[in-house]
């Protein structure tokens, strides 16, 4: 089948409602497949390429061509039985497509200061300052449309206001949770921790006792708990003046008693 919307869309209206499809996720380039099966009312499921890869070895084939690819997700969804993908919400795919473009923005801008800092001619730098300040201008722009849009969704709102309610829990943490963690409220605390790839994930054998080891999960999203930890960490110490150096978490890096980024990220987790 040709990954066209066209081709896309008449195969998928010769499908029944009542089927499961199921195919590797694929970012953008599963898109069409994804609104032309919401349009028809087909349910779906999005896997990891990974899992299925597995699935097919742990099933004897090595070999991998798109009828074998076929073959071994009919094979998968029969076996593993995936849940449907929720119905998308449109207000938090926007919100999403936001903050990305504000990510990409943000990168550009520290980008931009690198060069700028490193820059021995004068009016190179005046150049590089002067693009910096429309990238100043367009991240505020957006900041602004993120804080219309939550504002105007009240479900969203709700939500934005427990979060932020949270310690170290700032806008863009905020943002990026909701627009990151549609399961947040559907799911519980250890799945939420799996997802977003702060679960410490066994490694025993007998008698043995691995060290347990995160793996995985939403980096975007585990970056922005991990600065919400950092910042309610902070903030802690700021709140007891009278702690003494040697006992700040920051100077007792191996000390049982103070918290590691992931472990402070997970206690982040709403």
């Amino acid at each position: 089948m040709i990954n066209a919307a066209q081709a896309i869309t008449q195969q998928v209206s010769r499908w029944q409602c009542d089927a499961l499809v199921v195919f590797e996720a694929t970012g953008i380039y599963d898109l069409a497949l994804r609104e032309a099966l919401r349009q028809a009312g087909i349910q779906f499921a999005r896997i990891n390429p990974a899992r299925a890869r597995d699935f097919a070895r742990a099933s004897g084939l090595l070999a991998k061509t798109d009828p074998i690819d076929a073959r071994m997700l009919a094979a998968f969804a029969r076996a593993m039985q995936p849940a449907p993908e929720q119905v998308a919400d449109p207000a938090r795919g926007a919100l999403a497509r936001l903050a990305k473009r504000r990510d990409q923005l943000v990168l550009m801008r520290a980008q931009e200061k690198n060069r700028r800092s490193e820059a021995d001619d004068r009016a190179m730098a005046e150049r590089i300052g002067r693009l910096i300040e429309v990238l100043d201008s367009e991240i505020a722009e957006i900041e602004a449309d993120i804080s219309a849009l939550i504002k105007a969704e009240a479900q969203i709102a709700d939500d934005a206001k427990l979060m932020r309610s949270l310690p170290g829990v700032g806008p863009v943490a905020c943002m990026q949770l909701i627009a990151q963690m549609p399961e947040l409220g559907r799911v519980g605390p250890k799945q939420l921790a799996a997802l977003a790839g702060l679960a410490p994930f066994n490694v025993d054998s007998g008698t043995f006792r691995g060290k347990r080891k995160i793996a995985g999960g939403r980096k975007r999203v585990r970056d922005a708990l991990y600065m919400a930890a950092l910042n309610a960490v902070r903030e802690l110490i700021r709140s007891r003046p009278s702690m003494h150096d040697c006992d700040r978490p920051e100077n007792q890096p191996n000390s049982p008693s103070s918290p590691s980024p992931g472990s402070c990220s997970r206690s982040s987790m709403p």
